[in-house]
């Protein structure tokens, strides 16, 4: 009967004792929506429909990318993205688009949603990068779908490199603000010049 209860004690402590051991605790972080720019009054009369942006699996989880070579490619474990990398990226197209004013109808792509067109796109890279010095990474190409046609009719790729100005993790991700953001405008920007040339 000791014996059983020496063993039970064992057990316990050895319980309690790895239960206290510290756990590291995640850290999450989000990309800064952009604000929003002064809406225009319906430029085009277009309805636009925000599609899915695929990517390779690592930008579809959570988990912060980093590159330590030409071919070695890591993640965090602790420092996490509040949500994957491509639906931040079309959550800020969504916004980025519906706040110009410039066209009819904005909306995501579902079922049973109408529209005109629809913006759809991969993104390819958005990682740390230390060579030669700590940086963003961020690469994507979006294009547009019309519908009529069946046929792309836009595309404009984006990559860029952003300096990070710091060595934390936050720093990181500002520069990550920075680049997706200028990323964003310049391919919506392109956007805009191809519906501003089109006949009325």
């Amino acid at each position: 009967m000791r014996s059983w209860l020496r063993t039970v004690l064992i057990v316990a402590i050895a319980a309690l004792a790895t239960s206290c051991g510290a756990t590291r605790p995640s850290k999450y972080y989000e990309l800064d929506l952009p604000p929003a720019p002064r809406a225009a009054t319906n430029t085009y009369d277009v309805s636009l429909l925000v599609g899915r942006l695929s990517a390779p699996h690592l930008y579809r989880d959570d988990r912060i990318v980093y590159r330590t070579g030409q071919t070695q490619i890591g993640t965090y474990e602790y420092h996490r993205w509040a949500e994957p990398p491509t639906d931040m990226l079309e959550s800020m197209m969504l916004r980025m688009l519906r706040a110009s004013g410039k066209y009819r109808t904005v909306q995501r792509q579902a079922s049973n949603t109408q529209g005109d067109y629809i913006l759809r796109g991969r993104l390819y890279q958005m990682e740390e990068v230390d060579s030669p010095s700590l940086a963003t990474r961020v690469s994507f190409e979006l294009e547009l779908y019309e519908k009529k046609s069946g046929t792309v009719v836009w595309s404009h790729f984006y990559a860029h490199d952003e300096p990070v100005s710091g060595k934390e993790v936050p720093d990181v991700v500002q520069a990550f603000n920075r680049n997706v953001q200028s990323g964003l405008a310049e391919c919506l920007g392109s956007l805009d010049q191809f519906f501003a040339s089109q006949p009325k």
